[in-house]
């Protein structure tokens, strides 16, 4: 058994080599990074890593902490290494199927949000859609805000949408949705009162240059929206507009500088701009909506 830096150390000790370890490898968060790890180890929040600062690491803890540690320090994300990521508020589980969801897709629960709650009947049952739902995220968020919605996430992972089948049962949200395999909305039929959808949108030659986080750990099939980033929305506006119902909307997530592109793939397709893009807290226009509008 081999317990790294860590063998008969406290908690505290540990906490602080840790946190000195990703300090020096440039690591963006070593302090969250270093609480988050120990705290999963010993299954702690802050506070019991604060009254238990003293207490001395079992071999057992400390080889764990190590394995934990090395993870991080080639770049996998917390998150994967948890294998859990809170988005909305819900804890939700990870596989290598999946995207980790980023706060900035937020923004796309937040626009879909404003246009369900500005419909005649904020109680009114509803169809959602989310195409690619990856880990479920876009879709159980929504569905935890709308009581009388029921949705579909669809997507080309069969183990991402196992997945999110589980975080829709360990959630309590089973009942009100369920998961088909599919290329967007290939599989889909009726008609959805909001379709969201977080499509791949880098450029297939700027992967090579992201963080290694992303570019190392999530799923090529979630990142790559071809040569121009923009291939995803060219699927998607082909597939959506004769699924959505009267006054429905699309909602979908984009990259920087896309809007343009994207909000003239969605007028050509007859939808109507719902207002300019809504922009992250990094003020990056970041979700924009489509509706489809009676005639």
């Amino acid at each position: 058994m081999n317990c790294g830096d860590f063998g008969g150390q406290t908690v505290a000790a540990a906490r602080r080599g840790l946190s000195d370890r990703f300090r020096a490898a440039s690591v963006d968060t070593p302090e969250l990074d270093a609480r988050i790890l120990l705290g999963m180890i010993l299954d702690l929040d802050l506070s019991g890593l604060m009254a238990q600062a003293d207490r001395v690491l079992t071999a057992e803890e400390a080889t764990r902490l190590e394995t934990s540690a090395r993870r991080r320090l080639i770049g996998e994300p917390v998150a994967r290494i948890r294998g859990v990521k809170e988005f909305w508020g819900l804890p939700l589980r990870l596989s290598a199927a999946t995207l980790v969801p980023r706060p900035d897709t937020e923004t796309v629960v937040e626009l879909a949000l404003e246009l369900l709650r500005a419909g005649p009947d904020p109680a009114r049952p509803c169809r959602i859609a989310d195409l690619g739902t990856g880990s479920g995220a876009i879709l159980l968020a929504l569905l935890s805000e709308w009581q009388s919605g029921y949705g579909i996430g669809t997507d080309l992972s069969e183990d991402a949408l196992q997945i999110a089948a589980a975080n829709a049962g360990h959630l309590g949200l089973a009942s009100r949705s369920a998961f088909v395999a599919c290329d967007f909305a290939a599989a889909l039929e009726g008609s959805f009162d909001l379709i969201v959808c977080n499509p791949p949108y880098i450029r297939s030659a700027d992967i090579a240059g992201l963080a290694p986080e992303v570019r190392d750990h999530d799923p090529p099939l979630a990142l790559d929206g071809g040569a121009d980033g923009l291939e995803g929305y060219r699927r998607l506006v082909r597939q959506v507009p004769g699924l959505l119902a009267a006054g429905g909307a699309l909602v979908v997530e984009m990259g920087q500088g896309q809007s343009a592109d994207i909000e003239a793939m969605m007028t050509a397709a007859g939808l109507t701009l719902h207002g300019p893009p809504k922009a992250d807290l990094a003020g990056i226009p970041r979700a924009v909506a489509g509706l489809n509008l009676p005639s």
